[in-house]
């Protein structure tokens, strides 16, 4: 990966399960031609690795603050970092 390439690691709070998250989260994922994996965690939360573009990343954390996102997402915690290239495609895991 380049030095313009960033990973995004999301916990995604709020009424995130059951309500076609994961399925819109990857398809926005793949729109914004980024890399990585969505879950859901058993404590009703859903998480978010992705990597790609500086813009694109921007992208999606706005997606996830915003009305568009399914659900009621009422908390985003993130973190970004250097990519690390692990991931080839998007894809829903867990």
């Amino acid at each position: 990966m380049t030095d313009e390439t960033l990973r995004l690691t999301a916990r995604i709070r709020g009424v995130v399960q059951g309500v076609g998250f994961r399925y819109w989260t990857a398809r926005k994922a793949d729109e914004l031609l980024l890399k990585g994996t969505v879950r859901n965690h058993p404590d009703g939360s859903v998480e978010l690795v992705a990597e790609g573009s500086v813009s694109d990343v921007s992208r999606m954390t706005d997606w996830l603050h915003s009305s568009q996102a399914p659900g009621r997402v009422e908390n985003v915690e993130f973190e970004l970092s250097d990519a690390i290239g692990e991931f080839r495609d998007f894809r829903i895991v867990g």
